[in-house]
């Protein structure tokens, strides 16, 4: 699932996660959408920006995750916006190049699993 309102950004994720794999993706530009799309199918992983046009991304991945484990790389100008909320949190900094996201996938999938 990619949580993100800006196009080119979305389509630079989704070519990174093809590279790696992933071959279908929901995109929510609001809280309540990507609320929505996880209920219809829960995502394998979950790219997400902070800033929404409703709510914020930091809050669609709390409500998502609730009550199930899923890998989360934030992708954000404000990666300092994360880290107050969660010091743990894998976060990859806008502007990001593909090395970065990829990165940010693998330590998401091995804090995960780990």
């Amino acid at each position: 699932m990619i949580i993100e309102q800006d196009t080119w950004i979305i389509l630079m994720i989704e070519d990174v996660l093809r590279d790696l794999g992933y071959s279908s993706f929901a995109v929510a530009s609001s809280l309540e959408a990507a609320v929505a799309a996880a209920n219809l199918r829960c995502p394998d992983l979950i790219t997400s920006d902070i800033r929404l046009g409703s709510g914020t991304g930091i809050e669609a991945v709390r409500q998502i995750c609730s009550a199930r484990p899923i890998p989360v790389v934030f992708v954000t100008a404000t990666p300092w916006e994360v880290r107050q909320a969660n010091a743990n949190a894998v976060v990859v900094a806008k502007p990001f190049g593909e090395d970065a996201l990829k990165e940010g996938i693998s330590q998401a999938r091995t804090a995960l699993a780990g």
